[in-house]
């Protein structure tokens, strides 16, 4: 059996990616974090894993060689705050214990599935997995850039070495932004469902953002995208260690935030046995409202994201994902049972 390790396991990506790994029977797997949040366990409690260590600790311990043979790394272990202004903390996390994993990875003869992030696109408006487009408008987004432009010397521009076996496979899924179970610990950097899904409970209504960037109330655009997608992907290039590379995961497909309030609402109405409304219908009952848009984000904010898929087809995965609709229907329910 396959002996896998997952950086990040108890953040929501990395708790997922176990769960999927889970159901294919694989359980011999390291689980990696920093549970300084203790209240993080609970993404782990219901799950099957053979260790649990420490993110201090592992580090070093992989480079010298503590956990035998493993077979791959999942490596969603980072600071995500958008928000973080501390560029050292931010570039020895996110960067620098990145490129070790990297380096260990290929000496250990481990493959690397990687989360790299669409903030890497920052302030562009294509979103292709080339350089003339990455324009990151914060320092999370120039560190996640900054190991993919470490992977392309790595790896060669197009992966050329991986491909060739020459190094181990190395992937990194560009996440959009991703929604579903087992982010409640994320607090501000939690999905817009699930802050929305907690507005409503606490106050009848969810709020959205006005006017910004040239677009309408709750008309900015993003590739939301599903958990339940995000692990799909990942287990298919796990299935598939010949193919390497950078590679977009979102839907292809750019929604407004009006249709995930519009989903939120909806759906709770119909926990509660009540009729879905339009739009309009929401606005004019006042379950949907919108606030100035704050002073704090202005130039630092995607008002549009929509992910280019055509490297990631290009490979051969097909896999389908779940428009806004489906995907937060199921994410509320599912919200709703555990509440």
């Amino acid at each position: 059996m396959s002996r896998i390790v997952v950086t990040g396991a108890a953040g929501f990506i990395g708790a997922n990616l176990i769960k999927g790994l889970n159901a294919r029977g694989l359980t011999d797997i390291i689980a990696v974090d920093d549970l300084t949040q203790g209240d993080k366990f609970r993404n782990l409690a219901d799950l099957q894993i053979a260790d649990y260590v420490d993110a201090d600790i592992f580090y070093d311990a992989f480079a010298a060689d503590a956990y035998g043979k493993v077979e791959a790394v999942f490596h969603e272990g980072a600071c995500s705050d958008t928000m973080e202004h501390n560029g050292k903390f931010m570039m020895q996390n996110n960067y620098a214990t990145s490129v070790q994993l990297y380096q260990t990875c290929q000496k250990r003869s481990a493959r690397l599935l990687y989360a790299s992030s669409a903030a890497t696109y920052g302030g562009s408006d294509t979103f292709r997995e080339e350089p003339p487009f990455e324009q990151p408008l914060n320092v999370y987004g120039y560190s996640k850039l900054l190991f993919d432009q470490r992977m392309r010397i790595e790896c060669g521009p197009a992966f050329e070495n991986a491909l060739a076996g020459l190094t181990r496979q190395v992937v990194g899924f560009r996440y959009f932004n991703v929604y579903g179970p087992r982010e409640q610990h994320k607090g501000r950097m939690a999905s817009v469902a699930f802050h929305q899904f907690n507005q409503f409970k606490a106050e009848g209504k969810v709020k959205l953002f006005g006017e910004y960037g040239g677009y309408a109330p709750g008309a900015q655009m993003r590739d939301f995208v599903f958990i339940d997608d995000v692990v799909a992907v990942n287990l298919w290039f796990f299935d598939h260690p010949e193919i390497s590379g950078i590679f977009n995961l979102g839907t292809g497909r750019a929604q407004p935030f009006n249709d995930v309030a519009s989903s939120v609402v909806n759906a709770m109405r119909q926990i509660n046995g009540q009729a879905a409304l339009s739009l309009d219908e929401l606005i004019a009952e006042r379950l949907l409202e919108y606030m100035t848009f704050p002073d704090a984000l202005r130039g630092k904010y995607q008002s549009y994201t929509q992910a280019d898929l055509s490297a990631l087809r290009a490979t051969g995965c097909k896999h389908p994902f779940a428009d806004v609709q489906t995907g937060v229907a199921s994410y509320i329910s599912w919200l709703a049972q555990q509440a």
